[in-house]
């Protein structure tokens, strides 16, 4: 699947964030150790926003200035409608060229919609988006090997790839990062997010 079906398809679930079972606190915890790591607290930006607001909001409480990004225009009419004040860009993360530097970046449950062979090109072009001593948070199919796969667990059909934890884990090496955290944080799922540091 396209960057653009994944948007389309997500634009058909947005209730599911939207319901009251939804957990807001999922992923603040992980986000708050790596938050940690930050030495420069300026611009954020979140890939895959959603429509929930709740990193924008931890973002804005720690004193950085976010931005979001996502392919689903239904998802960021809903976070535009709950943080007006706040930039948010329509646009497939395989193709938007960066304008801007950040000292913070989360890709949360998203990036893992990129197709697998983009996979490098996206975490590449994330760290080369990053100011030195910034911080990325992303979470990813903790498999061993690269893989990829579509289900329709939430209703529409949604395609997931990764690259699989060693060749995550070399790639960021290769780009000249330090690794801060790794973990598998739904254990014995295959969930898991990595904290890096640009050098």
């Amino acid at each position: 699947m396209k960057p653009v079906e994944i948007g389309k398809a997500y634009d058909q679930i947005t209730h599911i964030w939207e319901s009251d079972d939804f957990d807001l606190a999922n992923g603040i915890e992980q986000h708050k150790k790596a938050i940690g790591f930050v030495k420069n607290k300026g611009k954020a930006l979140d890939i895959g926003c959603g429509c929930t607001g709740r990193f924008i909001d931890l973002l804005i409480n720690e004193g950085f200035r976010p931005t979001g990004l996502d392919v689903s225009e239904k998802m960021l009419t809903l976070a535009g409608n709950r943080h007006p004040d706040i930039e948010f860009i329509h646009a497939d993360i395989c193709r938007y060229q960066f304008s801007e530097h950040y000292d913070f970046v989360t890709a949360w449950d998203s990036i893992w919609h990129v197709p697998l062979e983009e996979q490098k090109n996206v975490i590449t072009k994330v760290i080369d988006c990053l100011n030195p001593g910034g911080v990325f948070i992303f979470s990813f199919g903790g498999i061993a090997d690269p893989g990829a796969h579509s289900n329709n667990f939430m209703g529409p059909e949604i395609y997931y790839s990764s690259l699989g934890t060693e060749e995550f884990l070399k790639l960021f090496i290769e780009l000249g990062c330090a690794i801060k955290h790794l973990e598998y944080d739904q254990y014995p799922e295959l969930h898991a997010y990595l904290i890096v540091e640009k050098s």
